[in-house]
């Protein structure tokens, strides 16, 4: 991303495809941590690239990798939108951006989304809101650099990191997409109904 401070009226391409390719991660994620969350034991997996059989093993081997990049990308954009971690379970506001930081405020008419605003837009308390956004941000500045379980129904954090991934998506969509009136990509993966 280039440096840019002064306000912009509309996003650039770099910026929309900036903010589509995480959207995408973090959606992938999502999907990827829904079928986790059913398993007792990971099933097996086959990866095919042309229909070849490329891969095989556990099905963490697309799960944990998948949820761990998508913990990533929720985190930047949550960035972009103008919340830190303050803690395993708060969120903090960001006050100030270094120079190359990209925000949601430098584009005309937004401004950088408060703890409450993004709370209040989730169904449930705003407490666990909070907390799934913060987990998030804490999962990703020290969670993943250590020794940690797996991404499974068995582990307390993983409800809300689907809470976390749901709301980082929600929040793009009501506080860029929506208020500069451009049509949000599509960026949940196609899946196949079938039987895991």
């Amino acid at each position: 991303m280039s440096n840019v401070r002064q306000h912009l009226n509309t996003p650039s391409t770099e910026v929309l495809s900036w903010v589509e390719y995480r959207l995408r991660a973090v959606a992938i994620g999502r999907l990827a941590l829904r079928h986790a969350l059913t398993w007792d034991q990971a099933p097996s997996i086959e990866i095919l690239f042309d229909g070849k059989q490329i891969i095989e093993g556990k099905a963490t081997a697309f799960t944990n990798g998948a949820i761990e990049a998508a913990i990533i990308h929720a985190r930047a954009l949550l960035e972009f939108l103008g919340l830190g971690g303050e803690g395993q379970t708060k969120l903090r506001e960001l006050s100030s951006r270094r120079k190359t930081d990209l925000g949601i405020e430098q584009f005309f008419g937004l401004s950088q989304v408060s703890i409450q605003r993004a709370a209040a837009s989730y169904p449930g308390p705003p407490e666990e809101a909070e907390a799934s956004l913060a987990y998030v941000i804490h999962l990703a500045n020290k969670g993943l650099a250590h020794v940690t379980s797996s991404f499974s129904k068995h582990v307390a954090g993983s409800s809300l990191l689907e809470v976390a991934f749901r709301g980082v998506s929600a929040l793009m969509v009501n506080n860029f997409y929506v208020p500069l009136h451009i049509e949000p990509p599509e960026f949940e993966p196609r899946g196949r109904k079938r039987v895991v």
